[in-house]
């Protein structure tokens, strides 16, 4: 096969498709008639084709290389860059995957079927997606859950939970002694062990069969938007708030393996007037952390607490509230930078939580990058949507307590 020549037939075969669709925008945005319906489709199928029988050549070559062992034909990272024979193969899984959201497991070639691992249920529509998209989903998770990039974050691919150490007793202080002296003995270091089980999520999301029809060729990409979105908020509620019981433990929920009221500080007094939140306790919650976790540490809050906030002074009539453009830098609150959620705690009555400082470095989050999606073929047949519902796996939880405080208010 000449590859050159079938990427140069596939290029014009995709403007074409590219032709169609300007020249209905030109003609004051209208709808395709049926007929450029059927060619735009005709054309997007031979683009599909195209890029099958691209992949599947290349990865043939890929192969015949590594057999003749011809080292000068073989591609390197040092002069012909990264080994495109993994590529081929990931390109082929992603075409396969993108036939599979367009037009369901019916429409794709057993060859395309084979690519893709089939989950539990294939007869149901399960399939395993490719592994560029799944870390592409993620990507998008990070940048919508800002807990997400701030914490640690571990993907796991073969293990089904990650052991956490944590030091559970330690040592006394080194002593100064003599030459051959070793100081006093110690009990031995005791260490316990917390467990990151990715527990399975579920959403599921309804996109329209004419969006689905018309996005030259990139429809993987809307149903992984949708998927990310409505994933970041269930996963941003459950690091905040989580009760640990088959999802994450959260920040703000009193636990002993995650992390306990020992760390609590009362940062307000809602029984007295205008002291709801106040720049004292504020300052507590600073200086009970180590100097160590200072900074690296971040406020947390609802937007709610942020705008108590914006008011506080302190004791000499000064805001506490640094505002990132007279100073060039982000905002900060006693010179730490904060983040605000809507899923952080914002109901002052006795007891409850309403602020959180912390390293956040120590807050571990595991992912399993086997993710399922499934497409629900008729069941939104009258209003013209395709539903996909997809699943993953994550977990997450505090690993040391004391480089986090909460602040809580009480009556």
């Amino acid at each position: 096969m000449d590859i050159n020549a079938r990427k140069k037939e596939r290029a014009s075969l995709a403007k074409q498709a590219r032709d169609i669709l300007d020249a209905a925008e030109a003609d004051g945005g209208r709808r395709l008639s049926a007929e450029e319906s059927e060619k735009f489709d005709r054309l997007m199928g031979d683009v599909d084709s195209h890029d099958q029988d691209i992949a599947r050549e290349e990865r043939l070559r890929a192969k015949e290389r590594r057999i003749d062992g011809n080292p000068e034909d073989q591609p390197t990272r040092e002069n012909n860059g990264p080994d495109r024979g993994g590529d081929a193969v990931e390109g082929e899984r992603m075409s396969a995957f993108r036939q599979y959201i367009v037009g369901g497991r019916s429409s794709m070639t057993p060859e395309q079927a084979r690519t893709l691992q089939a989950g539990s249920d294939p007869e149901g529509g399960y399939l395993v997606a490719p592994q560029a998209w799944v870390t592409g989903l993620l990507k998008r998770l990070d940048d919508e859950v800002f807990i997400r990039r701030w914490a640690h974050v571990e993907q796991l691919t073969e293990a089904a939970s990650l052991g956490v150490p944590t030091l559970e007793t330690d040592l006394d202080d080194a002593e100064w002694t003599t030459e051959f002296g070793t100081g006093n003995q110690d009990d031995a270091l005791r260490f316990g062990k917390r467990e990151l089980t990715p527990n399975p999520l579920a959403k599921r999301v309804k996109v329209s069969r004419k969006l689905l029809r018309l996005t030259s060729g990139r429809a993987e990409n809307i149903v992984r938007d949708r998927l990310a979105y409505k994933f970041a908020v269930s996963q941003e509620k459950a690091f905040m708030t989580g009760d640990g019981n088959k999802k994450p433990l959260g920040l703000f929920t009193a636990s002993p393996m995650g992390i306990s009221t020992g760390r609590d500080v009362t940062v307000g007094d809602i029984s007295a007037d205008d002291q709801d939140i106040n720049a004292d306790g504020l300052i507590d919650m600073k200086y009970t952390l180590k100097a160590g976790y200072i900074a690296n540490a971040r406020w947390l809050f609802h937007r709610d607490t942020v705008r108590r906030i914006r008011k506080l002074k302190d004791a000499e009539g000064v805001y506490i509230w640094r505002p990132g453009l007279a100073t060039d830098r982000p905002d900060t609150i006693l010179d730490l930078p904060f983040g605000m959620s809507e899923f952080c705690p914002n109901t002052y009555t006795d007891g409850q939580y309403v602020a959180l400082l912390g390293d956040f470095t120590k807050y571990w989050i595991a992912d399993a990058l086997n993710m399922e999606v499934q497409r629900l073929v008729e069941l939104y047949a009258e209003t013209n949507q395709v539903g996909f519902i997809g699943r993953l796996e994550t977990d997450g939880m505090p690993v040391l307590e004391e480089a986090f405080v909460r602040g809580k208010v009480v009556a």
